[in-house]
């Protein structure tokens, strides 16, 4: 490919950088002018080191918009070296602009101005460095292409200044790389076979031809040529051979005779006379009324024939007598009776006229915004001439172009915006699995739920909030509809939250207090009650109203606020001063109130103070008694006729008397008894009813609507009531006095009374509109409807929402559409070749012969009324023929009727249907016009015997539920209510042929269309999971520890049910529930009764006294409020813990001195690190004889850690899995964990250790966790049937379609895969024209030259496939079809053709249009489009003429669609030393004649 001018020069070497020759002169004096400036450079040297610098033009400032903007720039002056110095060493007069006027740009701007983008230039070569092109071109030569950016106006495409148009956009790029691709050659297909032989008899020749695959492209070679021959040879010829043809030549232009407007004139003058003498002829008013009609119904034709100048004329054609080689010969040596016609009637042609463009519509877009998309607006011009004998059509009658309207006086746009209702009540019951069973109680759920909402289209501009603020009823913006909106959906569900109930729970009860006033400040009444106590642990949602009562009361006598308590005795001091022997001992007492709290012991001044205790201080030798134990828990918790509550206490004998000491008492005395809960067993309480309904209380008149109670906005006060009664326990109501009235709950309070709400609805929207355009026939009657939508539903009494949401009235009647047809009146005269042209030919009469005539056409509508041409031309369909061929019968023709049409077929197979004709005129009496053998008058037709098939086609359906009617229930489709499981049908098309296997309407084989069958969509199941299990002991018995509970699986999920959560290795689902759990650790303890008598092993005759060993009992008993109550099993208590039940013991003797038993031992002071040490004490209870000593009275030891002395710590569980209410399904949960006091050897111990440290609390003992809700997927109706997606055919397919409207989520229920469903529409017969095949050519009365080749157009009836030929039918199938073939509605049933005389050299008819083929490498499109060639090959019929000759011819087209071709040798095995060796396309076409390879290309031996 040649170098572009400006392209690198040959002789540069690597590196050197192309100068284009045009760029020399300039190079040559930039280098003098650098040699001048070097020598002066000295002179100026001072003033050339101070150069004025520029900073970049800001951004253009100005009040209005457009040229008269200012922008400025900094100016200032710096040193060669860059630093930045005093402006006056830069001479002045330099010193460049720093502001310049410049066109403002604002947004309205973006309308006036854009980007006008050129095409690419050329591809041209890019300069490469070396000029060494490689010797097999691959994929192409790189290059580079520009175009033409301009920033212009719009209106009138004036060049405006590129920043105006930046400042919307980036300019576009004006280069970009291009690939010069390699060459292509010319490729043809292989020869076809060879022709028969040119002559029957004697030498001839015989061809054949090939035809253009891919044409040369990008410089390739050109194509070979199409066209072999070669000799061949037949029989001698008998006789001799005709060299001369009658050759038709064409036919000449159409020409207007020449005396035909003298005639017309002359006509014209001659009918007004006429006219004037008739007028004054006729004088009767009813012939004048008829003239006068017939006069305007001829004038309105004349006007309507404005559009057509149809003139008849005549052409010629020569005939000529042509010699073999060419020549033109005499017509004598063409020997032949009947020459060709020379002449013919045509029609001048005349082309389309029409008028010039209106002025352009207003813009349908009368508001301005830039974000809708833009108005259209229209300007149309009419036909003032249609074509007449002409190829070409009118141009476009109408044109259209996007507008926007802008202006001061344009509003803006109204936008439209999606408006949403409130959101329905929180639903819990969508998110139950199939198997839960709160699915039939759905009030008590709560936690996590869904609402929905409906969303709605409104004016943007209208605010919804200020309707809800200002309005007195309320109203919102009215709906518009939904497909004015454009924004996203705002989401029509969402997760919520119902607030589950918190259940009171209570503490246990307190133990039984004193007998105490019923009001210790009003102690005047006798009436006392004991009390027992409870409180309320865990508050309820709802008030302490829901919790049980807190407090139970048992009359009593003798009641006291304040009494003395007893904490200890002091020590027995004898009486009178004796060392031992009786005495007694002083209680000591602290004044308690009747909680049992400590108080001033001024308020016991009235309670009967404790008198001292006798007690024995025991004298040497005497009998040791031990102290009293404390008093064991009561045995009844109250008194009856059957229950006594009794309690006892028990000493024991610490060593016997000796000789004269007082002695021991009996066993008996060893215990004493006592009784205790002697009150009644009859409890009584107060039990309150629920509260009732908050009514409003009209004695608190000044609490408005803005006030607040407890927070919350509220309209008024009201009041709640409730019953209070007095219960005895298991027993009913009692009087009110039973119970202490000072303790009676309260029975009124103040409540909120929430403000009402009214239900809102918006106004209705506006009707919908009724068919604005007319309708054809007019039989459907229409409807319009109205809709509103509720917003707020009503609440606490407020005004309910009306009845009618949705309101329907019929349309009235719309006009009737008119149709319109063309009206075809009467055909003139025969029009014949004037008698001057053909009265040369022989055998021509002056007054018969072939002619055309023309006829008026006028549009009509269907009533018959007059309209206008270009309503028809819209919508009647093609414009009837204005002209045909006639003939005026001469003498000797015979002249008939037309054809009738055919009698109807009676539906008897094989019956006769028929057609007739008669003659007319003098033909009648003429014997050769009455021979039926030449011109029948009778034609039959056998009716076709019609036998109908049905067969199925296609494929199923999907399988289609019923539809029924969706229940919505309080705007939330309930899971299950909408059917979307069971049994449905699916459906396969059904398809009717004839006899002939054509298709036709289904309604003939007595079907429907379809075959139907019965279907299921199974039904998803979910995940099926046990009932959860009981929960496990706590893993501690002592402190805090935890319990679990757990489900596992009892069904796996099918057909998309809910899935499983996570299974284990053993398919068991992991669905536990862990909660932490304390154990009291004083709820079990171990009680001991007191130490038996010392039994001594060696037993001293003479003194009972010495080492032996004592027992005592041990139970592990269940702890309560009042004390030890229940015996219960030994694992219930700490074994650690188990006191000793056995032990050795010294029985004292007589003289010996007797210890009591030691005390608790002190506590070790913390830390335990071992110099601290414990001690414990015990008294001594006898004096020994004889000043013996007693034995130490305190004991210490060591404090060790772990084994007497412990450190103790918090510690905390590990959290819970997420607990949630019983009644809900997800949602909000809470997770906890419990404080545990660790022993530092690890045990839990009770907290009252780490309490009493007053250890710090750092961890936080509850954390809000969420489950997260399992959300089925919501999905949208299915929508309404499509249309049909083909209007005809087997394959044609309806679909419907639903949307998400709420994904799954967590393990709901997933989404099903089929969004779609298809079901095949019935089977219609398609029916289209199609043209037959071209007839050869034909020259009439002549042996070669222009002739005429027809064919006729029929209707066929297909299956909607491409591959489907057709079948042809009856044209009356066809008839409401417009007959279009491929596209183009001009239909050619006739066409010139040449007929080559005998010798001719000529073209034969162009290929088919090659498949499409694009520019690839590798199998990669290129980007240079797809490309089309078809070709016409030479036919030389006699090898003198092969000078006469014309080139062979090619043509190309782009074409879309295109496909990568790629050409391969192929080569057949070798026989001997030959093989064939052929290139064939990918698609398998071979491009080159087999050919054989010659040996020495073929293989070589040695």
């Amino acid at each position: 490919m040649g170098l572009s001018r400006g392209s690198a020069s040959p002789g540069r070497g690597p590196g050197v950088p192309a100068v284009p020759a045009r760029c020399l002169g300039t190079l040559v004096l930039l280098l003098l002018l650098g040699i001048r400036d070097v020598r002066a450079q000295s002179e100026f040297q001072t003033s050339s080191v101070y150069l004025w610098k520029t900073g970049p033009w800001g951004r253009c400032m100005g009040d209005e918009c457009g040229p008269g903007g200012i922008q400025t720039r900094a100016v200032w002056c710096a040193h060669v070296e860059g630093w930045t110095t005093l402006p006056t060493n830069c001479k002045q007069p330099e010193r460049p602009d720093n502001q310049q006027s410049c066109f403002r740009v604002c947004d309205w701007h973006k309308e006036l101005y854009d980007w006008q983008i050129g095409s690419w230039n050329q591809c041209r070569p890019v300069l490469s460095r070396s000029h060494e092109k490689p010797l097999e071109c691959l994929r192409g030569e790189e290059g580079i292409q520009t175009r033409d950016i301009t920033c212009i106006q719009k209106s009138n495409g004036v060049p405006a200044e590129d920043v105006i148009c930046e400042y919307f956009e980036p300019k576009p790029r004006q280069e970009q790389a291009c690939l010069i691709p390699c060459r292509q050659d010319c490729i043809v297909a292989e020869f076809s076979p060879w022709s028969e032989c040119s002559k029957t008899c004697g030498n001839g020749l015989q061809h054949r031809t090939r035809h253009v695959v891919a044409p040369p492209q990008f410089g390739g070679s050109a194509c070979p040529n199409l066209t072999e021959f070669q000799m061949c040879q037949s029989s001698p010829c008998t006789a001799e051979e005709s060299l001369y043809s009658l050759n038709v030549g064409p036919w000449s232009a159409c020409s207007v005779s020449h005396s035909r407007q003298i005639r017309q004139a002359r006509k014209r003058g001659k009918n007004k006379d006429k006219d004037k003498d008739r007028e004054k002829v006729v004088r009767d008013p009813e012939a004048r009324e008829l003239i006068k009609k017939k006069r305007n119904r001829n004038r309105q034709n004349r006007q309507e024939n404005k559009y057509w100048d149809i003139q008849i004329g005549y052409q010629t054609r020569q005939v000529t007598c042509t010699h073999r080689n060419g020549k033109t010969a005499a017509l004598s040596f063409c020997n032949q009776e009947k020459l060709p016609i020379t002449f013919q009637s045509c029609v001048i042609t005349k082309e389309c006229q029409v008028s010039e463009w209106s002025e352009w519509t207003p813009c349908s877009k009368t508001c301005f915004d830039m974000t809708t998309p833009k108005g259209n607006r229209t300007r149309s011009r009419t036909i003032k001439q249609l074509p007449v004998g002409s190829e070409s059509e009118c141009p476009q009658l109408e044109e259209a172009e996007q507008c926007v309207s802008q202006g001061d006086g344009v509003a803006p746009c109204i936008t439209y915006g999606w408006r949403t209702t409130e959101w329905a009540e929180c639903r819990v019951d969508p998110l139950l699995s199939q198997q839960d069973k709160r699915r039939g109680n759905q009030t008590a759920l709560c936690g996590g739920g869904v609402q929905t909402r409906e969303v709605y289209c409104v004016q943007a501009n209208e605010n919804l909030l200020s309707y809800l603020n200002t309005l007195k009823d309320k109203e919102a913006s009215r709906p518009v509809d939904r497909k004015l909106c454009t924004g996203p959906l705002p989401s029509t569900s969402q997760l919520c939250h119902v607030p589950c109930p918190t259940e009171c729970e209570t503490s246990a009860w307190s133990a039984w207090g004193p007998c105490t006033y019923e009001s210790c400040d009003d102690p005047q009444a006798k009436k006392g009650f004991k009390l027992r106590k409870r409180r309320i642990t865990n508050e309820p949602t709802g008030g302490t109203g829901n919790c049980p009562h807190l407090l139970e009361a048992i009359p009593c006598e003798e009641p006291s606020c304040y009494d003395w308590r007893i904490t200890g005795l002091e020590e027995c001091i004898p009486d009178n001063e004796k060392p031992c022997g009786p005495g007694t001992q002083v209680p000591v007492v602290v004044c308690i109130n009747s909680d049992g709290e400590e108080v001033d012991r001024q308020l016991c001044r009235d309670a009967i103070y404790p008198i001292p205790v006798v007690c024995e201080a025991p004298c040497p030798k005497d009998c040791v008694l031990s102290m009293w134990s404390a008093w064991s828990s009561c045995s009844h918790t109250c008194s009856g006729k059957t229950t006594e509550g009794r309690q006892l206490r028990a000493r024991s004998i610490l060593a016997y008397a000796g000789e004269g000491g007082v002695q021991c008492p009996n066993s008996s005395a060893l215990q004493e008894t006592r009784s205790c809960n002697e009150h009644s067993c009859t409890v009584y309480h107060w039990q309150t009813g629920p509260w009732g309904q908050c009514v409003e209380d009209t004695s608190v008149s000044a609490f408005n609507s803005s006030a607040s109670w407890n927070g919350e906005a509220t309209c008024s006060v009201g009041m709640q009531t409730r019953k209070v009664i007095c219960v005895r326990v298991n027993v009913g109501q009692v009087g009110p006095k039973k119970c202490p009235e000072s303790l009676r709950p309260e029975t009124v309070r103040p409540c909120l009374l929430p403000c009402r709400k009214d239900c809102i609805v918006t106004p209705f929207s506006d009707w919908t509109p009724c068919p604005s355009s007319c309708q054809e026939g007019g039989v459907t009657v229409r409807k319009q409807s109205r809709h509103r939508v509720i917003i707020q539903l009503p609440a606490n009494g407020g005004r309910e929402c009306p009845d009618s949401l949705f309101e329907e009235r019929e349309c009235e009647a719309s006009p009737v559409c008119h149709s319109y047809r063309w009206k075809t009146h009467k055909w003139r005269r025969c029009q014949l070749v004037p008698w001057y042209v053909r009265q040369d030919s022989p055998g021509a009469q002056e007054t018969c012969g072939p002619g055309l005539q023309a006829r008026a056409i006028t549009c009509r509508r269907q009533d018959g009324g007059q309209a206008d041409i270009s309503d028809c031309l819209k919508y009647s369909g093609p414009l009837p023929p204005l002209t045909q061929m006639c003939q005026i019968p001469c003498q000797d023709d015979c002249q008939f009727t037309n054809w009738s049409k055919f009698s109807p077929c009676n539906g008897d197979c094989g019956g006769v249907r028929t057609r007739k004709r008669t003659l007319v005129g003098k033909s009648k009496k003429k014997d050769k016009c009455r021979n039926s053998q030449l011109y029948p008058l009778i034609e039959n037709q056998f009716c076709p015997c019609d036998k109908y098939s049905a067969q199925p086609v296609g494929n199923w359906s999907d399988c289609i539920l019923p539809e029924g009617k969706m229940e919505v229930l309080l705007g939330m489709k309930v899971q299950g209510d909408v059917k979307e499981c069971g049994q449905g049908y699916r459906y396969q098309a059904m398809a009717c042929y004839d006899q002939n296997n054509r298709l036709v309407e289904t309604s003939r084989c007595n079907s429907h269309g379809y075959i139907e069958e019965a279907c299921i969509i199974p039904c998803p199941s979910d995940c099926k999971l046990s009932e959860w299990s009981n929960w496990s002991r706590c893993s501690k018995s002592c402190g805090s520890g935890v319990k679990v509970r757990s489900k596992w699986l009892r069904e796996k999920p099918y057909n998309g049910g809910r899935p499983c959560p996570k299974l284990d290795h053993v398919n068991q689902v992991q669905v536990y529930e862990v909660v932490p759990c304390h154990s009291d650790c004083s709820q079990y303890i171990w009680v001991t009764e007191p130490w038996s008598v010392c039994k001594v092993t060696n037993v001293d005759l003479k003194e009972n006294c010495g080492e032996g060993v004592q027992t005592r009992k041990v139970r592990c008993m269940l702890n309560t409020v009042d004390g030890p109550s229940d015996t219960v099993e030994d694992y219930l208590c700490d074994p650690e813990d188990m006191p000793l039940g056995a032990r050795k013991c010294t029985l004292p003797c007589p003289e010996d001195c007797v210890m009591s038993e030691w005390g608790s031992w002190s506590q070790c002071s913390l830390p335990c690190n071992g110099s601290n040490v414990r001690e414990r004490s015990a008294e001594c209870l006898r004096q020994p004889d004889d000043g013996k000593p007693c034995p130490a009275a305190t004991e210490a030891e060591a404090c060790t850690l772990n084994k007497n002395c412990y450190h103790y710590d918090y510690n905390v569980t590990d959290w819970s899995t997420c607990q949630l209410s019983e009644k809900a399904v997800c949602g909000s949960g809470i997770k906890t964990r419990m404080l545990d006091c660790v022993r530092s050897d690890g045990k839990s111990v009770d907290l009252k250790y780490c309490e009493e440290l007053a250890l710090e609390k750092t961890w936080q003992m509850n954390m809000s966790c969420v489950v997260e809700c399992p959300v089925n997927c919501q999905l949208s109706d299915w929508s309404t049937w499509s249309e049909c997606s083909q209007t005809c055919g087997l394959t044609g397919k309806m679909i419907r379609r639903r949307t998400i409207n709420q994904p799954f989520q967590g393990d709901g229920r997933p989404c099903p895969s089929q969004m779609e469903q298809f079901k095949p529409c019935p089977v219609k017969p398609c029916y289209r024209w199609q043209y037959g095949q071209w007839s050869t050519c034909k020259v009439e009365d002549a042996q070669c030259g222009e002739g005429t080749r027809v064919r006729n157009i029929s209707c066929v009836v297909y299956d909607g496939s491409i591959e489907d030929v057709g079948k042809v039918v009856d044209e009356e199938f066809c008839g409401e079809i417009e007959p279009i073939i491929d596209g183009d509605k001009k239909i050619i049933l006739e066409e010139t053709c040449t007929f080559p005389c005998p010798g001719d050299c000529y073209l034969r008819e162009w290929s088919e249009w090659s498949p499409c083929q694009l520019t690839c490498f590798n199998g990669e499109d290129l980007g240079f489009g797809g490309i089309q060639v078809r070709s016409r090959a030479v036919i030389i019929q006699d090898l003198e003429n092969q000078h006469l000759c014309p080139e062979q011819a090619l043509e190309t087209r782009p074409c879309s669609d295109g496909q990568c071709y790629e050409y391969k040798w192929m080569a057949s095995p070798w026989k001997g030393s030959s093989r064939t060796v052929w290139c064939q396309r990918s698609d398998g076409l071979n491009v080159t004649a087999k050919s054989q390879r010659s040996p020495r290309e073929g293989r070589t031996t040695d």
